[in-house]
């Protein structure tokens, strides 16, 4: 079995913790409580015939007051950016984000998961910030941790990425 150490990254309260519990348990909590440190859980799924166990970090978020620590993201494989859609700010965080983890984990594979699509009312991000992604090359879900939408397909995507950059390496 291929195993692939996966770093969740994005500011506080974008709804990471929420992503992985959906994903790993088929849940959705509304009791919001925040990550201190890192929480690591596992998940085994096959992908192109592959058994690929992803270990999945998910870091505490980034706020005004504490930045994600880069002993956290080194021997990553992958990265699961998740921006809050209801939350602008959490977007223009994203580049630094990014460069963060380049800086510590070099140029992984990663998915953006533009969390929260449940909200469409409070929805703050346009069809053109999600263009100006895909247009430097990121792979960008709308997700809702929530109502189950894209979870299954962001990370399965990101189980994709991490078996063609192995064999691309190899």
């Amino acid at each position: 079995m291929i195993q692939k150490k996966v770093c969740m990254v994005g500011v506080f309260g974008t709804g990471k913790t929420s992503l992985v519990q959906r994903f790993i348990h088929s849940r959705f909590s509304e009791k919001y409580h925040s990550t201190v440190g890192v929480k690591i859980d596992r998940k085994a799924m096959t992908v192109a015939g592959q058994e690929v166990n992803l270990v999945l970090w998910d870091l505490a978020g980034r706020d005004e007051h504490q930045d994600i620590s880069g002993s956290y993201l080194r021997g990553a494989h992958a990265a699961f950016f998740v921006v809050d859609g209801t939350r602008r700010e959490t977007l223009t965080q994203l580049p630094d984000l990014r460069r963060i983890v380049r800086e510590h984990a070099g140029d992984v594979p990663a998915v953006v998961a533009l969390n929260k699509a449940d909200l469409v009312d409070q929805w703050a991000l346009t069809h053109d910030d999600e263009a100006l992604l895909r247009a430097d090359g990121v792979h960008v879900l709308r997700t809702s941790a929530k109502a189950g939408e894209n979870v299954e397909a962001a990370f399965t995507h990101l189980g994709w990425a991490v078996l063609a950059a192995r064999e691309g390496s190899a």
